[in-house]
């Protein structure tokens, strides 16, 4: 093997079960792991996030719990962090595992983007501003299954935003600027089938429910983080401050916040797809596989670039 491991990245749809194949891979190979979740970087956050923490063990882990709750934690100090963190990770010899289902924010360090200043467009803006929330979402959900957009947008504000840069998006090639492989890199995918996905993801909502999820929530809450900021994380912590503040009743709490993270979970796959465009070469796993062979197949791989 040459003296700077490679990065290997492990990604996929929510509940497609890639940190327990990065964890996994990490004890065999000696490796730590490096989270690419947009989420998860936020302290006091755990079951709404799906840390889970516990897979990892002893394995070492990065870029989680690094920023209180409330704050706003952006891409470009995700691209700085990482840089650090994977740095120190090759001076230990030790091989450095990017695991996460946040699209852009692995794109972003692979290629190492920088990001123009998506200017305001005023005249859709004027027409937006006449819709309703509801007719917002409907229209960025629209758009956004051709054109995928990294986070979940979730006031009118941020509505109007997402859809103001997909727009911008399809009229310019690439929103992003000098694009460079540098970093030796393999990347590896699970992408179970839609039917298995959908029926993970109603599963682990019922025991993130059962863990506790809305008294984490209330928690948040309790110490000062106003509703609008909790809002702002979207999926989970979105609907269940809709819900603890009255404006939903608990079945609409929960059908609302299942059909948001099947639709994200969808939205993911359709930025990896992207991805793969973007001339990021995925190789895809046997998702029925257990998990000895997928790291096997992974190690055999990281092999041949010796």
């Amino acid at each position: 093997m040459t003296n700077t491991n490679p990065l290997i990245t492990i990604l996929g749809p929510t509940a497609s079960g890639k940190t327990s194949l990065a964890a996994a891979l990490a004890k065999e190979i000696n490796g730590e792991i490096i989270s690419a979740d947009s989420r998860q970087v936020y302290r006091s956050m755990d079951i709404g996030t799906g840390k889970d923490l516990s897979s990892y063990e002893d394995t070492p882990y990065h870029l989680i719990d690094i920023v209180d709750a409330g704050d706003q934690y952006n891409l470009a100090e995700f691209q700085e962090d990482f840089k650090k963190v994977l740095k120190e990770i090759r001076s230990r010899g030790n091989f450095p595992i990017l695991c996460g289902g946040s699209g852009m924010y692995i794109q972003a360090v692979l290629q190492e983007f920088k990001f123009p200043s998506i200017p305001k467009n005023d005249r859709l803006r004027s027409e937006l501003e006449l819709l309703s929330l509801d007719e917002l979402k409907r229209q960025f959900e629209t758009i956004a299954l051709d054109n995928p957009y990294p986070t979940n947008p979730s006031s009118k504000k941020h509505f109007i935003r997402a859809i103001e840069t997909i727009e911008w998006q399809k009229e310019n090639e690439h929103p992003l600027e000098n694009p460079s492989e540098q970093i030796s890199h393999l990347i590896f995918g699970l992408n179970p089938k839609v039917d298995v996905r959908r029926e993970r993801i109603s599963n682990r909502l019922k025991n993130r429910l059962d863990e506790g999820l809305l008294e984490e929530v209330e928690s948040l809450i309790a110490i000062g983080i106003a509703p609008e900021k909790l809002i702002y994380y979207g999926l989970e912590y979105k609907w269940a401050t809709l819900y603890l503040e009255g404006k939903l009743d608990y079945s609409e709490f929960y059908t609302q916040l299942e059909t948001g993270i099947h639709r994200f979970a969808k939205r993911q796959m359709t930025y990896f797809r992207k991805m793969e465009k973007d001339s990021l070469k995925i190789e895809w796993l046997d998702w029925q596989e257990p998990l000895d062979k997928q790291i096997d197949f992974i190690k055999r791989k990281v092999a041949l670039l010796d």
